[in-house]
């Protein structure tokens, strides 16, 4: 480990770390350089844990004595650059208030057969773009069971800095993939191969009550969740085997998909 305590922004060696918050150059420039951000001492740690490369990191002073024990284990060829809290956030675009960031290598991508190889209960998402809601989605399957997630075409990354973080970096722990090929189609056919009923999450008159299907037992599921706006897509709905609703009280007519996943997993995942 080379702590370097940086005088300038100038230095190239910063550039993994500049203006994130502009999400159009940085989904570029990240997938370009097989790289991601990963925000968090907590996230950097289960990263890490999982077997993820970093490339370097960027800390204010204090997070030095309280990461000294995860650094003394980094390669010495991996760089800490430190800054000053106001130089950090004229670098990176915002106040980097938990005082973290890791730039580290992509995990290499999988396929949906890889993902369903041996698996019993899985998420599928479509049409989520809001990095928060990817990020909650993956923390509730972590711990709530899923054997891993299939996210469509659609969604936005998983491994972005902001999804990363609300997972609690919890991204590494589940196995993933993005879908190629035709969507839904594609996806649904190696599901399909791989034994699983494919179940969407929807407000639909023809939909089970959750607990009528958890009580049915079913075997090998694929729990399908759109965005709270759109929902499903058509192509997806036609697809899935069956849809499934949450029951709602008081004229609620449902939940945000971060909450309902969290419901639906435990209902039918435990």
């Amino acid at each position: 480990m080379a702590t370097l305590r940086m005088l300038t922004l100038a230095d190239s060696r910063l550039e993994a770390y500049t203006e994130l918050t502009n999400h159009q150059l940085r989904s570029s420039w990240e997938h370009e350089h097989g790289m991601m951000i990963v925000e968090s001492q907590i996230a950097i740690r289960v990263a890490i844990e999982t077997g993820v490369k970093p490339i370097s990191f960027l800390l204010d002073e204090r997070r030095l004595e309280s990461m000294a024990d995860l650094l003394e284990g980094i390669d010495d060829d991996v760089p800490v650059f430190v800054l000053p809290p106001e130089e950090a956030e004229r670098l990176c675009g915002y106040r980097v208030t938990r005082g973290a960031l890791c730039a580290m290598e992509r995990p290499q991508p999988r396929s949906v057969e890889q993902v369903s190889a041996g698996a019993r209960r899985l998420v599928v998402v479509e049409g989520v773009t809001d990095t928060s809601n990817i990020g909650a989605i993956f923390r509730n399957a972590a711990a709530l069971g899923a054997d891993g997630v299939v996210v469509a075409p659609t969604c936005a990354d998983p491994l972005s800095r902001r999804a990363i973080r609300v997972s609690m970096g919890n991204v590494f722990r589940v196995r993933w993939c993005r879908a190629q090929g035709a969507w839904p189609t594609d996806a649904f056919d190696a599901l399909r191969n791989s034994g699983f009923t494919c179940l969407a999450m929807a407000l639909a008159s023809d939909a089970m009550a959750l607990g009528d299907v958890a009580r049915a037992q079913p075997g090998k599921v694929a729990l399908c969740f759109g965005s709270e706006g759109a929902g499903l897509s058509n192509e997806l709905l036609d697809a899935c085997d069956g849809k499934v609703v949450i029951p709602m009280a008081n004229g609620v007519d449902s939940l945000n998909v971060a909450a309902s996943s969290a419901v639906a997993m435990w209902e039918l995942f435990r």
